[in-house]
C-alpha cells in the first residue's frame, strides 16, 4: 500500500485537496483515508457506545445499514494505517500527521518542522492531480501480513489454493540471560531484494505451491517488533510447512542482510538474524 500525508494549515484546502487525490487515485485501485483528529470524541458519553468506550472496552464496533465505524482505545496512526493494508487498500491519504514518518504533500508554508515533504504546493489553487497521483505511486509500500494474505486471496490461481500459511520472525527479548532491547538491520538492497524474488519463485516451483511472498523489514526494530512475514499458499497442508521452512533458512544463508543487535551487555554485528 502507497501512502501519503497531506499537511497544511487551516483553510489551506486540505480536505477539498484530500477528495480531488482520492478521485484520481480510485481509478487505479482502492484507497482508504486517514483524519487525524485532535480533542474530538466520536461518541457522546449520552450514546450507548459511547458508555461501552468509557466503561473500559478496548474496542468499540458499531454498525448500522449505513456501515460500521469502529473505535480503538490507545489507537494510532501505524495501527490505522495497517487496518487499511490488511483491508486490501493501495493507497493511503492521511490528512494531517505532520510529526510523522511518511512522505507529506504540503500546502502553503508552515512553521512547524515536517520531514520527507515529497511535494510544496500552494494552497487553494489548481491542483494538477496528475502530478500529484504520480508522486504517490513512487512512495515506498507500507507491508503487512495481513496485506501480504490479501494479495494472495486476490491472485487468479487462488481457487487452486487449499491452504495458507504464514512465518513471522520478531526480535526476540531474552537470549541466554541476556536482554536485547532493539535490532538494527541493513541490507543490501537490490541485491537483497533479486535474492527473495529468486527465492519466492524458485519455491513456486516445487509442487502443490501456488504462491509465496517474503517481506524482510529494515532499520531500527524494537524488541517484539515483527522483522519478517512469509506467505506460502498450496494446494494441500502437505507440501506447506515444508516451503515455509525453506523459505526461513534460504533467507538466512542466501540474502545480504546484517543485524546490529543492542543489548544490555553492548552493540555487535551479525549476518544471522534469525
Amino acid at each position: 500500500m502507497k501512502a501519503v500525508a497531506v499537511i497544511g494549515y487551516k483553510n489551506t484546502g486540505k480536505t477539498t485537496f484530500v477528495c480531488r487525490l482520492v478521485e484520481k487515485l480510485a481509478l487505479k485501485g482502492k484507497v482508504g483515508t486517514v483524519k487525524i483528529m485532535h480533542d474530538h470524541r466520536f461518541d457522546s458519553p449520552e450514546k450507548d457506545t459511547g458508555k461501552h468506550f468509557d466503561s473500559g472496552a478496548e474496542n468499540v464496533t458499531a454498525v448500522s445499514e449505513e456501515g460500521l465505524i469502529s473505535i480503538q482505545r490507545g489507537g494510532g496512526l501505524d495501527e490505522a494505517l495497517e487496518v487499511l493494508a490488511g483491508r486490501g487498500m493501495e493507497y493511503a491519504i492521511v490528512e494531517g500527521a505532520t510529526n510523522s514518518d511518511l512522505p507529506k504533500i504540503m500546502l502553503g508554508e508552515m512553521k512547524e518542522k515536517a520531514g520527507n515533504v515529497v511535494l510544496r504546493l500552494a494552497p487553494c489553487s489548481d491542483w494538477d492531480m496528475d502530478e500529484v497521483a504520480g508522486i504517490v505511486q513512487q512512495t515506498s509500500e507500507i507491508v503487512t501480513l495481513d496485506s501480504m494474505i490479501n494479495k494472495i486471496r486476490n491472485i487468479p490461481e487462488f481457487p487452486l489454493t487449499g491452504s495458507i500459511g504464514t512465518f513471522t520472525g520478531v526480535v526476540r527479548g531474552e537470549t541466554d540471560d541476556i536482554s536485547t532491547k532493539m535490532l538494527e538491520f541493513e541490507k543490501y538492497e537490490t541485491v537483497a531484494d533479486e535474492r527473495i524474488e529468486k527465492i519466492c519463485n524458485d519455491l513456486k516451483q516445487k509442487e502443490g505451491i501456488i504462491e509465496v511472498l517474503i517481506h524482510h523489514k529494515s532499520g531500527r526494530l524494537m524488541r517484539g517488533e515483527d522483522i519478517v512475514y512469509i506467505v506460502v499458499a498450496s494446494a494441500h497442508r502437505q507440501e506447506l510447512f515444508k516451503a515455509l521452512s525453506d523459505a526461513i533458512e534460504r533467507i538466512k544463508s542466501e540474502v545480504p542482510i546484517w543485524k546490529k543487535e543492542v543489548t544490555m551487555e553492548g552493540d555487535f554485528w551479525v549476518h544471522d538474524h534469525a
